[in-house]
This record gives structure tokens, C-alpha cells and sequence, in this order.
């Protein structure tokens, strides 16, 4: 799993390209003051910032009293963690690296079902792709339920109804690009990690922010825009907006929060990279 981890690390690593000139990378905090006019206008071009705002480990959270179902979809993921099946998918949607993966094409007509909650809002993790969800956690659990003899169901919904669903047993498992945190871990059981995400700050070209210490300098009073019930909620949340440093926005979905950034309505938007990647891209042209 270490291993996997880091290959998860490194591949992430490349396609991001950062580098942490002239600020230091996470949360530490700044000695410069900071205006908090940094607003942007309607058609301001986009970027990530090269400092990211926290690294994080995804896990398939399951509900605590289905036992036997975690040992199962664990034991599932190390198998393809293993194979390197985990790493292919994760290659197709990162690095647009093809494969001749197939799933779910000889599942028994009544086969049991394994429900998947998801927000399809959070490429390249899950998105739609005309009327079907894709994604990388769409194929790996493809590719647990084919271990299982399941035949997969994707529901999706709003992001802080995911891990509800699965308290609650609508689901049997959620994937949504889930953070692995100690709240969460006091409501369901997660698995084994299969990818690493990096929490990452959007701001306008023009933007006085220039890394993630900017949000932290003394004086800084920026209104930052997130898709509720994330990380990047809870993070900037705790770090910031009750701290009195920072007014949180939160977005029913992170194209929302990017889209009050186009309009000036935040000075920022923290987010995973890889949604920000296509994001940016998107509003970018």
C-alpha cells in the first residue's frame, strides 16, 4: 500500500509541477501584509497557484456496522492495488495514459448490487460523460464490484450527503474523492488509500495572492470560495475563517465556487488540483 502510495505521489507530482519558490508550501504563516482588494473582474484568466494548500489521502469510507462488506471491498482494493489495475485507471485519468481495461461486462443478471454514493462534480475523480458517470472512482469500484461478482450502482448526490448515505445504509460505500480525517473516521470505517490529493488555491492572473502563506499574512481579509462540506471547507474553516483571517463561501458544487471567482464575487477558490486543473482549463479557453 506504501508503495502504491508513492507511485500515486510521484505521478501526482509530475503532472502538477510545483515548485515552492518564494513562499513556503501549507499553512505557515506570513510576515508580509496583505490588501484584501484582491477581487477579480468578469473574464479574468485563471491559475493555480504553485503552493498547495494541505495533501490529503482518498478512501472508500464504509458504514462501521458492515463488517463484512469492509473486508471484502479492502481486501478487493489491495488485490488491485497489487495487480497494478488501481495505478492504470489512475493513469488514464491523470496522464491520459490508455489502457484495454473492461468492467462490468459479464455480471449475472441478478447479481447483487454494490451502491456507490458519489458527487459527479469532481473530475477526474467523477464527473458525467453524457449520461453516464465516469471517473477514476467510478472504475475502481467498477473493478471491486467484478471482484466481488457485484454489479455496480452509482447514486450520486449532493457531496455532504455521501458519507450520510452510508450511515444510514442507502449505500453500501461512498467515493467522492473522500479525505481520510478523524471526524470522519468517528462515523465510518475507511479502507486502504488508492490516491493522493492535493488541496490547491485558484486565483485570478492578477491576483496579490501568490502562495498559500498569503491567506495566513497579517492583516489578510480575503473571501475564499469552496465547495461545502469538502476538505477545503473544513480546512480553510478551521485555519482561517475562524480565526477571524478569511470569509468562507461555500458552493453546492467546486464549478460553482469558480464561477463566483470569474465574477469577482471571492479572491480565491481551494480546491483539489485535479478538478482545478480542468477548471482552469475550461475557463481558460
Amino acid at each position: 500500500m506504501k508503495n502504491f502510495t508513492k507511485i500515486l505521489v510521484a505521478v501526482l507530482a509530475l503532472a502538477m509541477l510545483f515548485s515552492l519558490a518564494a513562499c513556503g508550501a501549507g499553512k505557515n504563516v506570513s510576515d508580509t501584509d496583505v490588501s484584501d482588494d484582491a477581487t477579480g473582474t468578469d473574464g479574468d484568466a485563471l491559475k493555480i497557484l504553485d503552493t498547495e494548500y494541505i495533501t490529503e489521502d482518498y478512501a472508500i469510507a464504509i458504514a462501521k456496522n458492515n463488517t463484512e462488506l469492509y473486508k471484502k471491498v479492502n481486501a478487493a482494493l489491495d488485490e488491485l492495488i497489487a495487480d497494478g489495475t488501481a495505478k492504470k485507471i489512475v493513469d488514464k485519468y491523470i496522464n491520459g495514459v490508455e489502457n484495454d481495461l473492461v468492467f462490468q461486462q459479464n455480471v449475472a443478471a441478478d447479481a447483487e448490487e454494490l451502491v456507490m454514493a458519489t458527487n459527479a462534480e469532481f473530475p477526474p475523480y467523477e464527473y458525467y460523460d453524457g449520461d453516464i458517470i465516469v471517473g477514476i472512482d467510478a472504475e475502481v469500484a467498477a473493478a471491486i464490484a467484478d471482484k466481488l461478482s457485484m454489479k455496480l450502482r452509482i447514486d450520486d448526490m449532493a457531496f455532504d450527503a455521501t458519507i450520510a448515505s452510508v450511515e444510514t445504509g442507502k449505500a453500501d460505500m461512498a467515493m467522492a474523492g473522500l479525505t481520510v480525517t478523524e471526524d470522519r473516521k468517528k462515523v465510518v470505517d475507511f479502507t486502504n488509500s488508492y490516491a493522493t490529493g492535493v488541496q490547491v488555491i485558484i486565483v485570478p492572473e492578477d491576483s496579490p495572492i501568490t502562495c498559500a502563506d498569503d491567506l495566513f499574512a497579517e492583516g489578510a481579509n480575503y473571501t475564499i470560495g469552496v465547495q461545502t462540506a469538502t476538505t477545503g471547507d473544513l480546512y480553510t474553516t478551521e485555519d482561517l475563517e475562524e480565526k477571524g483571517l478569511a470569509t468562507i463561501m461555500r458552493y453546492n458544487k467546486g464549478a460553482d465556487a469558480v464561477a463566483a471567482l470569474v465574477a469577482g464575487k471571492v479572491d480565491c477558490v481551494v480546491i483539489d488540483n485535479e478538478p482545478a486543473k480542468a477548471f482552469v482549463a475550461a475557463n481558460n479557453g
